[in-house]
Parts: C-alpha cells; sequence; structure tokens
C-alpha cells in the first residue's frame, strides 16, 4: 500500500496567540543520515525512500510536505524553580499525522532555524545533540517507557556554534502531541478565561476523551495527568533514568518523556545522583524526581484554578486534595515496582522492608544499578563488596522466600533491564558518528532494541569504566 503524508492540523483552529505560523528555515545541503523504518510504518509513512533527495529534503526543513501548515507554538514554564516566556525556539511542529490506525501524532522538526520564540538563540541544533535524542528516546520506547519517538535525523549542511563549530542537523521528532503544564501555563498568564476552558476542552478531547462527560472537567484533567506523570516517573526509576531538567515546559501533559537533552542512566545507585552540567544544586537529581513531578502538578493546578471552581478558595481546596493523593499514590505504584523487580508475586506488608533494606545497602556499597538486579535473577555475584556483607547475606535469605519459581523469573526478566543506554558507551556511539563512523551507534542502538533478558541470545552484564561518572556531565544541547 503507497502510504504517504495524511496531516490535519487542529492546533491551528485554537487561538493564535498560542502559536505563530512559522516555515522551518532550510538547510544548505541536506542528508538524511538515519530514518526510522519501523516507526515510519506505523505512521503509514512506508512509502517514503530514505535515500531519495526529496524525503532529505522534508526533514532538513527544505521542503514542506503535502497538508503541512508549520508552526512554533508558545508556551511559558518554570525553569530550575523560575517563572518563564519561553516557546518552540528551535523546532517547528509540521502537522498531525493520522495514522492508518487512526491514530494522532505531531510530527515536528527540531532544529529547523529561528522562531519568533528564539530568544536571540540561532534555532540551530548540532548533530551530536540530535544522535543523543534519537538514541535515548527509542531506547526508552523499547524499554517500554511512554516517549516521544524519533523518526530522522537529517544533516543541514551548515555549522552551529556552540563551544567549537558543529555540524548542524535537524531530529524529526513523533508525539501524542507537544502540549506542556506550560501550555496551559501560557494561557493563565495572558489569556481568557474562555481561551482557557477551549483550550482544556481541545486537551480533553484529544488525549483523554472519556473525561468528556466529568462534571468538573479541569479537576478530572488534574487527576488523569497527575496518574500519568506518577506512572511516568516509577518507569524512570524502575530503569534509573534521569531526565536532567524536569522544567514544567518539560511535562508531556500526555504522560511522554519528552526533551532529551542532559539525560543519562544512572550506574552506581545513589539517589543525589546528578550528570546534567546545568542542574549545579541537583534538583532535579535521580531520587528527587517524583517530588519535582509533584511540584510541577501542583504548578498545573494553579494553571487550571479558575476552571476547578469559580469561587477560589473552594478551588484551591478542590486542587490541593488532588495533589495531597500524589504521594500514596506514588508510593504504592513504586512498591509495586519493586516488588516486580525482586520477582514477588504475591506482595505482603513486610515486603516493604524487604525494598528498603536493599536500596540502602546498594547504595552503601555503590552498586551497579541494572546489574545487581541481573545477578539476583541468575544468582551470580558481581565484584561489589555488598557479596561479602552479611547483612546481605541475611536479606538474600529473606528475599529468597519470598520468591515463586518460574513466575518470579518471569516478572524479574520483564522488569529488568540487562541493556540500557549506558553513558560511557553513548558519548562513544556519538564521538564516532560525528568523526564520520555510524557503526558504533548502530550497533548500539540495535543492541538497545533488544533490552531484556532473551534466552535466544546470550547476554552478559555491561561493564562500566571505573570511576567514569566521577567527572561526567551532560548538556542541554541547545
Amino acid at each position: 500500500m503507497n502510504q504517504t503524508w495524511n496531516f490535519q492540523n487542529t492546533y491551528t483552529s485554537l487561538p493564535q496567540k498560542l502559536f505563530s505560523f512559522q516555515d522551518p528555515v532550510p538547510g544548505l545541503e541536506p542528508k538524511l543520515v538515519l530514518f526510522n523504518d519501523a516507526l515510519a510504518a506505523d505512521l503509514g509513512l512506508s512509502s517514503l525512500d530514505a535515500n531519495a533527495e526529496e524525503t532529505a529534503a522534508i526533514f532538513a526543513g527544505n521542503l514542506l510536505p503535502e497538508g503541512a501548515k508549520p508552526l512554533a507554538q508558545a508556551y511559558a514554564g518554570h525553569q530550575f524553580g523560575h517563572f518563564n516566556i519561553l516557546g518552540d525556539g528551535r523546532a517547528v511542529l509540521l502537522g498531525e499525522q493520522i495514522t492508518p490506525q487512526n491514530e494522532r501524532f505531531d510530527i515536528q522538526l527540531k532544529g529547523a532555524g529561528q522562531t519568533p520564540y528564539s530568544r536571540r538563540g540561532d534555532g540551530r541544533a548540532t548533530f551530536s545533540s540530535m544522535l543523543r535524542e534519537y538514541l535515548m528516546s527509542e531506547a526508552m520506547h523499547h524499554l517500554g517507557i511512554p516517549t516521544t519517538r524519533s523518526l530522522a535525523v537529517a544533516k543541514t549542511g551548515l555549522p552551529v556554534y556552540r563551544e567549537k563549530i558543529n555540524e548542524g542537523a535537524v531530529l524529526t521528532r513523533i508525539a501524542a502531541s507537544h502540549i506542556r503544564v506550560g501550555t496551559f501555563q501560557f494561557i493563565r498568564q495572558f489569556g481568557t478565561e474562555e481561551e482557557l476552558q477551549a483550550f482544556l476542552d481541545y486537551t480533553i478531547d484529544r488525549h483523554y476523551p472519556a473525561l468528556k462527560n466529568e462534571e468538573n472537567k479541569a479537576l478530572a484533567l488534574l487527576k488523569a495527568v497527575m496518574d500519568k506523570q506518577i506512572d511516568l516517573m516509577v518507569h524512570w526509576i524502575r530503569v534509573g533514568f534521569i531526565h536532567g531538567v524536569m522544567n514544567t515546559d518539560n511535562m508531556s501533559i500526555a504522560g511522554e518523556t519528552i526533551d532529551y537533552g542532559p539525560c543519562a542512566f544512572l550506574n552506581i545507585y545513589d539517589p543525589k545522583t546528578v550528570f546534567s552540567s546545568i542542574d549545579q544544586n541537583g534538583r532535579y537529581a535521580f531520587g528527587n524526581q517524583a517530588l519535582i513531578a509533584r511540584w510541577n502538578l501542583a504548578v498545573f493546578a494553579g494553571s487550571l484554578m479558575p476552571l476547578i471552581d469559580s469561587d477560589e478558595e473552594k478551588a484551591l481546596a478542590l486542587a490541593q486534595y488532588a495533589i495531597d493523593q500524589f504521594h500514596p499514590l506514588f508510593m504504592e505504584k513504586w512498591y509495586a515496582m519493586m516488588y516486580q523487580k525482586l520477582g514477588i508475586t504475591k506482595p505482603q506488608e513486610e515486603d516493604k522492608t524487604l525494598v528498603n533494606e536493599i536500596l540502602e545497602l546498594l547504595e552503601i556499597h555503590k552498586v551497579d544499578y541494572t546489574n545487581f538486579f541481573y545477578h539476583l535473577r541468575f544468582g551470580t555475584k558481581g565484584k561489589a563488596t555488598i557479596y561479602s556483607d552479611d547483612t546481605f547475606s541475611k536479606w538474600y535469605k529473606k528475599w529468597e522466600k519470598r520468591q515463586s519459581g518460574a513466575a518470579s523469573y518471569a516478572m524479574m526478566d520483564t522488569n529488568n533491564p540487562i541493556l540500557i543506554p549506558r553513558n560511557h558507551l553513548v558519548e562513544e556511539a556519538l564521538d564516532a558518528y560525528v568523526k564520520g563512523d555510524a557503526s558504533v551507534f548502530n550497533d548500539l542502538l540495535e543492541q538497545l532494541q533488544q533490552p531484556y533478558y532473551n534466552e535466544q541470545r546470550e547476554t552478559i552484564p555491561q561493564l562500566v569504566p571505573a570511576d567514569f561518572d566521577t567527572c561526567y556531565q551532560t548538556f542541554c544541547g541547545t
């Protein structure tokens, strides 16, 4: 079947203050270097030829596909706790692709040049940073975590000036939508109550249609988004993912992981772990992510206040009660996730102690978080000092009594990845690709498509260079 672009542009029906029509700024010499064939097929774009000149031109921003109405979205956000007016400073939304399954996805070009929201920026992106987002977002997808996806990376042939001169590139990002907490903040700050209501209805219609008949739709949306965010935080913790910059403009209303800037994965278990160069006070450390999600949701609630109730005190009480449910709901789902990582098929209240004790031991002994659960599953031992600790031996005996044979192993196999985007492997792959060798990147990408145990494939724990993480830093990529 000859599948191709099938755009709708419902975002353009919203108040004009929410976006600016903006064509992508053309590159000089478009060259397609990555194309996600499997995702293209899901989107109904299987007819696109990954080597075609026209396709390269589209993904570099030089040619608009049929039906596109490109725009840059306006939004605001709390960045490290401080409110700012933001917007798509280097991204252009081409439109909403309707798939053969009648699903709707935003098609966005990231790094496509200046927009009205660029704030003196050049609107461009480096080849390396777009490779990182492609690799990390696809790894997260195969880990089973809600995320934006990457369809393509195209070089532009233009230089991008940062600390040094870099090759420029555009990433084609796929998302359920790009509606953020920050979008609601923008409307609350600069729009009318009628515009806020219209945007609420649009969001519900697009993402939470089951809420259409709720008596208090604003409160129902707050609760629904909170449930999605709790699930997302629990997933991140399950695999050791650190987003790095959880500003409110980086929290998707659809519950997807979005904006892979200074992200990284935990090696040694330590809740205080921070890799982001811009997070100097540890606001977005691994162990703080759930707390920040709650903070962001409180900001979201504040944006919805006029629609929750016309009586300000009543609206505040209803919103506060909803936000107060975050912690008990999160803890319930977090423990359920940890039981799955430990293979406890029939949890009991005392199993919470089992979870708390092992995490304390992992932190004390500086154990590799991912590899520990591999060794636990297969009854092997790593080189960490934890295995010679009598406290661990006692814990292990208690854990053994909570196992259910094959059912426990199956549960552990589907919840504990063996392969994750290790920081040193990511850096090696990006460095090699920028220097002209794509094989390291492609090999890693292929491995990360099967991150869990498979009895048909021999997989051993990944080894991390000693002290690699000690001075490791990630950057936002802007």
